[in-house]
């Protein structure tokens, strides 16, 4: 069976905050549109095979759960590099989040983003010299940006809401 064109919406609407947190969340979305689990999985992958979806993760309401020292690392790598030392970046098992941005020159030179989220800044400061050690990233000029507030984190948005 294939998806109607309203039980596309209602699933997309559905699943703008976040799975449902059951043991089976397709088959629970899957009952809240009537349709087959194996539907609802197929229309999701179809979704992220167009790039309407990019990707799919959790998010983690770290502060909940007690991390309340949070870095941005911001790097200045040499476009050249990027990808190498995101390959290194990525793989370190403290590094929540690794991306690429375009500077903002010239007040911005940075185009290199990573998150490491902690329960206190000394050990956060330890994983960074740990990363900085372990990508041999001592020559590449970088800023450690600590959070200061806490935003409300969402998902995607894929439907009009109201």
């Amino acid at each position: 069976m294939t998806l109607t064109v309203q039980q596309q919406e209602t699933l997309r609407a559905a699943i703008q905050d976040g799975l449902p947190l059951t043991a089976r969340p397709y088959a629970t979305l899957a009952q809240q549109i009537q349709a087959s689990e194996n539907d609802v999985i197929g229309q999701i992958q179809h979704w992220l095979d167009d790039g309407l979806i990019k990707r799919m993760g959790i998010v983690v309401r770290h502060h909940a759960i007690g991390y309340s020292a949070n870095a941005m690392v911001v790097w200045n790598v040499p476009d050249e590099l990027v990808d190498f030392v995101a390959e290194k970046m990525r793989v370190f098992p403290s590094v929540t989040l690794c991306y690429r941005r375009p500077r903002r020159l010239p007040d911005w030179p940075y185009n290199l983003f990573c998150m490491i989220h902690g329960r206190d800044r000394h050990w956060v400061l330890q994983q960074i010299e740990q990363l900085v050690q372990h990508a041999e990233l001592q020559s590449i000029p970088r800023a450690v940006l600590f959070s200061q507030r806490q935003f409300k984190q969402t998902g995607g948005r894929y439907a009009r809401v109201g």
